[in-house]
């Protein structure tokens, strides 16, 4: 079994790679140049011809690069991370820079060439940003050049971070359609327990959420330079495992013997099947500007029967947004049932309320004979 296991990942065709900023960056903030070139050796091994016709050998890798902010800190005089949005905007203003051009020269090494892409919770969840996203990276995949993906700190707000590269190499690893998501850190795996504290040992295979019952997950890494700890690296993997890509979870390290199919780490099986590619963003990247909340009919329809959502459901609206934004869809209790892109603003939410679309278009035209939501841009949470 383990060694079916470990062959798939082996076999594994196009490969998301998450690296965190502790694995990249010396204590003190900037980038390890040799790091990232042992990182880079690495990958440039495993990755397929890039000027040749696909033979199936090799693997298309997408590498999703923390370590930007930390790179910025000590050019800019910063002796630890701000906790401040301006001045995190403003080590990576720097540091993003310093981070493409080093993994730039280092992949020249190789003849490879680096394509950066940036990217915030906006430019997932509209259906068009959705789609332009993929095909980027996409086409760089088919161009042999190696995407280096990293969430746009320069830009993001609080409203539209995804909060840390490892939720985001997780949604990238769905967008890319991809057959297995790596994650690699400053630690070889996850542990039933502190991994310094005598008798714990480490978790070879999650099988699903059963196996993590009463295991303490930390929530903090040892480096203290990345956002990111145990916590959302197993949160990370059940998005990926429920999308139905298979994770690794290692130490950089052990980079090498995770993508030969060795079996190092904690390998999260596949808990579920691929679903439509934006709902997943929706689900888990997305941050709702504000709610709508529907009547008993309504939570029914939408949860029950999987419908879209109509004016005639609705008894009430909550909070400012315009029309494209994401909102929770909340029941007369305040329970978030569903989230969606609604299609109207906050505004004229108010005249909609339990009326039906033939009477809304009769009176205020065409363009409002139509969902509030859609189903298709709808996604039921976990109740």
């Amino acid at each position: 079994m383990e060694q079916d296991l470990r062959r798939d990942v082996r076999d594994a065709r196009r490969v998301v790679v998450k690296v965190g900023s502790s694995s990249l960056t010396t204590a003190a903030g900037g980038l390890d140049a040799d790091r990232v070139d042992a990182l880079v050796d690495v990958l440039a091994r495993h990755l397929a011809p890039a000027d040749a016709e696909d033979t199936g050998e090799g693997k298309e890798i997408v590498l999703v690069s923390s370590g930007a902010i930390a790179a910025g800190l000590a050019p800019l005089g910063l002796d630890r991370r701000p906790r401040d949005l301006a001045r995190q905007q403003a080590a990576a203003s720097v540091g993003q820079g310093l981070l493409v051009a080093r993994y730039t020269a280092s992949f020249a090494r190789y003849g490879r060439r680096v394509g950066q892409v940036l990217l915030t919770t906006y430019d997932t969840s509209r259906r068009s940003h959705y789609r332009n996203a993929y095909r980027t990276l996409d086409q760089l995949l088919a161009m042999g050049a190696v995407p280096v993906v990293n969430e746009n700190d320069t830009v993001a707000t609080d409203e539209i971070r995804f909060g840390d590269n490892d939720r985001l190499a997780a949604l990238v690893a769905h967008l890319v359609r991809a057959d297995l998501l790596v994650l690699l850190s400053d630690v070889d795996g996850l542990y039933d327990g502190n991994p310094s504290t005598p008798g714990t040992s480490l978790i070879g295979e999650v099988r699903g959420p059963e196996d993590l019952e009463g295991v303490e997950i930390g929530s903090a890494g040892k480096a203290g330079v990345g956002t990111g700890g145990m916590a959302t690296k197993v949160e990370a993997a059940g998005i990926a495992a429920a999308a139905g890509i298979p994770v690794v979870l290692t130490s950089a390290s052990s980079a090498a013997d995770a993508l030969a199919g060795r079996p190092v780490g904690t390998y999260f099986h596949r808990t579920g099947r691929r679903s439509a590619g934006r709902l997943l963003w929706l689900a888990h990247a997305s941050a709702p500007r504000g709610a709508l909340v529907l009547d008993d009919g309504a939570v029914r329809a939408v949860v029950e029967q999987r419908t879209s959502l109509l004016p005639a459901g609705l008894a009430g609206v909550e909070g400012e947004f315009s029309a494209g934004d994401p909102v929770e869809l909340r029941d007369v209790s305040g329970h978030a049932v569903a989230r969606g892109l609604v299609n109207f603003d906050a505004r004229e939410i108010p005249r909609l309320i339990g009326r039906s679309t033939r009477d809304l278009a009769r009176e205020l035209g065409p363009a409002y004979e139509r969902e509030v939501v859609h189903r298709d841009d709808l996604v039921l949470l976990r109740r």
